[in-house]
């Protein structure tokens, strides 16, 4: 052959548009034919062929078992022309009850784990229909219900879509990569979905809000936790979203013969998709790397009854804080992205939930019509033939005669058809007529079958003219399927935020907080300090430099936030965990370190809230002796560069902060020793905002400055009589009632180390303002001893007394003797002679454990 004449048949292409035209094919093809599943019957080609190869095969729930290489072979010999493997790994995964919600194929011998173990060879396993599959995927699929097309060399027919009845698509779900998009739809519960099916076909303009009382969520074949409905609605509005699925765990003691008890984190059920021996190295290795911490052992006790994966903790760990670190680092806690990808009309397209069981109601509509269409025609066809028999059997006698004339069957068949105006069918079927159906009891069988006949006529005729009669079959088929399959719901949806955040990595434990007055800050676990009796020597805190002493310290929660005030008025904030931990001779960390405050700036009140109550304020007093009353929720949202608080004046200072509510007294203490007791109700003291300066507190004599402010909650402040302007009067109290106090009383420590228990009763109630009264008398007359700490406790409190070297001792309460506002106190700590008390923090019962909250 010449080139000329070979080239006359080459036609010249643009090579931009046919790779663009070829790749449109390829993708398409992958897209409608391999990857995507039908929006009608919910399955890929690949999961069609093989359930219909099965089905032909005789393979239902009633039947024995087969070889799944059998089923492989049929698959890839008539339908699947493609590797082996892919059909394989295919049935297999419908035959798994921890890939399906409900497993379309009932597997016998080694299908695989959760481990990821994968199944035996397929000449070793064997398979057979789940009952759900051949009731609810193909029934009817032979009464011209779906529409059949070549298969790839034209020997076979396959179903273009099975007859489904329930709407598989979402009941157990899909996932598959095509070209350009993918698809995760997950498993939902059967019950749920009847339930939704139902209420739609009632209610038509249901929108997918209100299907989600019926449909709630997924409902994942492994169980775990759904974290709340964000997700889940976005999802089933718009076609996509994330879910946050998490594994159920439960903290249990573990209690062995000859060991002591030891708390336990148990797994039961797992997110979908996890695989579990992948959850447990990963464990082991966080651990292993000191990521996680607070483990001793990990060991696997799942079993044919279910899931179990015991972490066993250490003594000294903390439960929750581990599991959530093990949810935060771990597949324990995974992110499932819905992506509601199907095959509608031969195009891809994004569902909804309304949109994907509008498309299977559609659908099943259409294939209820045609089985009603194919039964009306088998019955007409059937009808037509009893009419002829019953023409033959009304004239018996004369058709008998004309056949027996006839030369032959042609013959008869002819003079049958024009003596009684039959039709070929009807008079081959007169031919073929037994003898033994001419008897009387045989004829009236025909009527009887030719009168029900009529019946069913009938009521087909109206299923296909009554769209509503169509409906009711729909749901009676569903619901008898719900009622012999449905299961109760595996997932739990919990209403939980999903992102671990840094605070539920930390645990609650109770610490001490020390700033310095050189700004050094550090936290610090409060059993660091054991408690000691009186008189004791105490333990260095902090390694405070010659020019430092400590100024504030005080206990708290780690969870806690606290609120920094500044000389100048300002607030700034913390969460507790943030300030960095540190031991007893660590310095600390500088604070202009953490916060955003200038160098010259100072410190000089800090307090820790735990919950921003609506009820509480903030009392905050100067320096010149201003005190205002602030909502505490005023301070809920303090900006990264702080917050104004109070508004002061030229050369004075913002010094003491507490929080107290409306019926609660406040003290206040100077360093001559004098104390003022009034209520921090509105009429005595009003609320303000942040950005105001305050009253007048208490009336000092020259050379006297404050030294402190504290509250007495309302329980107690209730039982004190009406406020009184006088500032004298003496001490009714014996010293005999007061050492007997009950409490709570007012705790008096002054700068050489002595200290008392006053009872609360001997401060009257003033009105703000005044002079006050005495607190204590001093050792010495000199001015060498003055008031450093004033405090409101109760039976069962510690103490921490802090010096200015940085020396701290802790005490309980008790240990504290109870004396009149008259006495001089006891001596609570032995000091150096260039030492002085600074401060007190008072800690509430039970933190001689360091127990998390």
């Amino acid at each position: 052959m010449s080139f000329a004449a070979d080239s006359s048949r080459i036609i010249p292409t643009e090579l931009r548009e046919e790779i663009s035209r070829s790749y449109l094919e390829y993708a398409m093809s992958v897209i409608v034919g391999r990857a995507l599943p039908d929006a009608r019957d919910g399955l890929k080609p690949v999961h069609r062929r093989i359930l219909y190869a099965m089905y032909e095969l005789g393979l239902t729930s009633d039947r024995p078992f087969r070889k799944c290489a059998r089923v492989v072979g049929e698959v890839l010999g008539k339908y699947h022309p493609h590797g082996d493997s892919a059909v394989y790994d295919a049935l297999v995964r419908m035959a798994q009850d921890f890939s399906m919600r409900h497993p379309l194929i009932e597997g016998h011998g080694n299908f695989g784990s959760i481990d990821n173990d994968p199944p035996a060879a397929m000449r070793y396993t064997e398979c057979r229909l789940q009952a759900l599959a051949t009731e609810a995927l193909l029934q009817d699929i032979e009464q011209e219900t779906v529409d059949f097309v070549d298969n790839f060399d034209g020997s076979q027919q396959e179903p273009l879509v099975l007859p489904a009845r329930i709407p598989q698509l979402l009941l157990n779900g899909a996932s598959g990569i095509a070209v350009g998009m993918a698809t995760n739809i997950p498993p939902h519960n059967l019950g749920e979905l009847v339930d939704g099916l139902v209420a739609l076909i009632h209610h038509p303009q249901m929108s997918d809000r209100e299907l989600m009382r019926y449909i709630p969520g997924p409902d994942f074949p492994t169980g775990g936790h759904i974290l709340g409905q964000g997700g889940i609605e976005e999802a089933y509005t718009t076609g996509r979203g994330s879910m946050t699925l998490r594994a159920v765990a439960t903290i249990e003691t573990l209690e062995a013969p000859g060991r002591q008890p030891r708390e336990a984190i148990i797994i039961t059920e797992l997110p979908y998709q996890t695989n579990k021996a992948a959850l447990m190295e990963k464990i082991a290795e966080l651990v292993n790397e000191k990521k996680i911490e607070g483990i001793a052992d990990l060991r696997d006790e799942s079993d044919r009854d279910g899931i179990r994966v015991v972490i066993e903790l250490k003594r000294d760990a903390h439960p929750r804080v581990v599991l959530n670190n093990l949810y935060k680092q771990t597949p324990l806690q995974v992110n499932f992205g819905a992506n509601m990808l199907a095959i509608v009309n031969g195009e891809p397209q994004l569902l909804t939930l309304k949109r994907s069981l509008e498309v299977f109601l559609r659908f099943r509509e259409e294939a209820i019509a045609r089985r009603t269409r194919y039964a009306l025609r088998k019955a007409e066809e059937r009808d037509h033939l009893l009419q002829g028999l019953l023409v033959a059997l009304a004239n018996l006698d004369a058709v008998i005669q004309l056949i027996r004339s006839a030369s032959d069957t042609a013959l008869a068949r002819q003079q049958l058809m024009q003596t009684y105006a039959l039709s070929e069918a009807q008079a081959d079927a007169i031919l073929q007529m037994q003898l033994r159906r001419l008897t009387a009891l045989e004829a009236e069988k025909i009527e009887r079958e030719h009168a029900e006949l009529q019946r069913q006529i009938a009521d087909y005729r109206d299923i296909l003219a009554h769209r509503q009669r169509v409906l009711e079959i729909i749901e009676k088929e569903v619901t008898e399927l719900k009622a012999k399959f449905a299961t109760p719901r595996r997932s739990r949806i919990v209403q939980a935020d999903g992102e671990i955040s840094d605070i539920d990595l930390i645990a609650n434990d109770k610490s001490v907080i020390l700033v310095t007055q050189q700004g050094y800050i550090k936290r610090m676990p409060v059993d660091t300090f054991e408690a000691q009796s009186r008189d004791g020597r105490g333990r260095k805190g902090a390694e405070i430099k010659e020019d430092d002493a400590v100024e504030h310290f005080f206990s708290c929660n780690d969870h806690d936030r606290i609120l920094f005030f500044s000389d100048r008025g300002l607030v700034y904030a913390l969460a507790a965990y943030q300030i960095p931990s540190g031991s007893r001779q660590a310095r600390g960390t500088p604070i202009v370190q953490l916060l955003p405050i200038p160098r010259e700036e100072k410190i000089t009140s800090v307090i820790a809230v735990q919950e921003f109550s609506e009820d509480e304020y903030l009392v905050m007093l100067t320096r010149k002796g201003f005190i205002k009353k602030t909502p505490l929720a005023a301070f809920s949202h303090i900006r990264s560069n702080g917050l104004i608080a109070i508004s002061l004046e030229e050369g004075d200072q913002l010094r003491w902060v507490r929080r107290t509510r409306e019926q609660d007294t406040i003290i206040i203490g100077s360093r001559q020793g004098m104390a003022i007791h009034f209520r921090a109700s509105h009429d005595q003291l009003r609320p303000l905002g942040r950005a105001t300066r305050g009253v007048k507190s208490m009336n000092l004599r020259p050379g006297d400055e404050l030294v402190g402010m504290d509250i007495l909650p309302a329980a107690i402040a209730n039982r004190f009589a009406t406020p009184s302007e006088d500032d004298s009067g003496e001490i009714e109290d014996s010293e005999e009632t007061v050492a007997h106090s009950e409490g709570p009383w007012v705790l008096v420590i002054t700068t050489n180390g002595y200290g008392k228990r006053v009872p609360v009763q001997q401060f009257r109630l003033q009105n703000r303002a005044g002079m006050g009264i005495t607190a204590t008398k001093f050792k010495a007359k000199s001015n060498e001893d003055q008031l450093a700490a004033l405090r409101i406790v109760n039976a069962g409190d510690e103490l921490m007394i802090v010096t200015s070297r940085g020396i701290i001792i802790r005490q309980k309460v008790m240990d504290i003797s109870s004396q009149s506002r008259s006495a001089t106190g006891v001596r609570l700590q032995r000091l150096d002679e260039d030492d002085a008390i600074v401060t007190a923090a008072v800690l509430p019962p039970g933190s001689m454990e360091a127990a998390a909250d």
